[in-house]
């Protein structure tokens, strides 16, 4: 068996078995941003973007997606999503995005918090495509998870 318990001894891909494990708090938030430019930050501002309420509709889609992890990632557990937040702030350069995703299950919930940031980002993306084709999503990345045998991890650059 390989050192990398994603792989099985013929080096396929498995997902791993988390029967024996016992459910344990955890949780994990993730940010990100959607880049526009001054127009695009304006009328989001000001609530004049055609489509609508962006940051209303992408922290639902946010919440949808953490939820639906598992269908988009093959080897991601289906666990109980016990909290699901997603916060959006519009900043200069453009929609800051920051999701804190928690459950009580045998394995943590890294992914869906990433998911959850990635899917609001696309939802802004496509919110204000009609504006600015040029917005861009960055910086998608993992700030900290807390609970399971790793224990807790916090970004520190």
């Amino acid at each position: 068996m390989s050192d990398f318990t994603h792989l099985d001894a013929r080096g396929h891909a498995r997902m791993v078995d988390v029967t024996e494990k016992q459910p344990t708090v955890r949780s994990a938030t993730a940010s990100g941003l959607v880049a526009c430019g001054p127009a695009v930050v304006a009328a989001l501002r000001d609530g004049a973007v055609p489509k609508g309420d962006v940051l209303a509709v992408a922290r639902v889609a946010g919440i949808a997606a953490a939820k639906r992890t598992p269908e988009l990632l093959p080897l991601a557990h289906v666990i109980g999503v016990h909290g699901a937040a997603v916060d959006l702030a519009v900043h200069d350069e453009g929609v800051h995005i920051t999701a804190t995703v928690r459950t009580a299950d045998r394995t943590g919930v890294e992914m869906e918090a990433l998911t959850a940031v990635s899917v609001a980002a696309l939802a802004v993306v496509d919110m204000v495509k009609g504006l600015d084709k040029s917005v861009r999503i960055a910086d998608v990345r993992l700030e900290a998870k807390t609970g399971g045998k790793s224990g807790d991890w916090h970004r520190t650059a």
